[in-house]
C-alpha cells in the first residue's frame, strides 16, 4: 500500500535516527560496501554530511523517520528509505519534493546498486556522466545523473 506522508524537516535532534535509517537503507542496498567502511561513513553522515544539506523526511504514525533526502545546490545529495518502508512510494514522494519544491534535478548513484539506478531510471533520469570513484576517493564508481529535459518540461509545464 502506498503511504503518502507529510513531509517533514527534521532536527539537529534527529539525526541519531536519520544516520540509523541511512545506515539500514544502506546495509540493504549497498552489500558491495565492506563493514569497516559503512562505519566510517556513518560517522561523516552523523558528524558532517547531515550538516551540508538541507533535509527532508517522511514520518510514520508513530512520529519516527521513515526516510529521508538531502539536497545542496540543485543537487540530491542522499536518499534514504527505511528498509521496513520499501515499496510503499516514499522515494517517490521525497524525490518529487526535492525535483519541485528544491530545484534539485541532478544525483550522484553508486553504479554498484542497481536497485537505486532502476528507481531514477523509472522516475525520469538518465545518466550525464561516470566517475571511478566515490566522493571520498575509494573504488566504487559513481554514475552521474539528471532529470530528463522532457520530465522537466512536463514538471514546469
Amino acid at each position: 500500500m502506498r503511504q503518502h506522508s507529510v513531509i517533514h524537516t527534521p532536527k539537529q535532534s534527529d539525526y541519531e535516527e536519520l544516520t540509523q535509517v541511512w545506515e539500514a537503507s544502506v546495509r540493504a542496498t549497498h552489500d558491495f560496501l565492506p563493514d569497516s567502511y559503512i562505519e566510517l561513513l556513518r560517522n561523516l553522515v552523523l558528524t558532517r554530511y547531515l550538516d551540508a544539506v538541507m533535509l527532508i523526511c517522511t514520518k510514520d504514525p508513530r512520529q519516527r523517520i521513515t526516510g529521508f533526502a538531502g539536497v545542496a545546490a540543485g543537487k540530491i545529495e542522499m536518499l534514504f528509505i527505511d528498509p521496513d518502508h520499501r515499496g510503499k512510494g516514499l522515494g517517490k514522494q521525497l524525490l518529487r519534493y526535492a525535483l519541485e519544491h528544491l530545484n534539485a534535478d541532478q544525483l550522484d548513484v553508486n553504479e554498484q546498486n542497481p536497485q537505486a539506478l532502476g528507481f531514477y531510471f523509472k522516475q525520469g533520469f538518465e545518466v550525464i556522466g561516470r566517475s571511478e570513484h566515490d566522493g571520498m576517493g575509494q573504488p566504487y564508481p559513481l554514475l552521474h545523473m539528471r532529470l530528463r529535459q522532457a520530465q522537466q518540461r512536463t514538471r514546469n509545464g
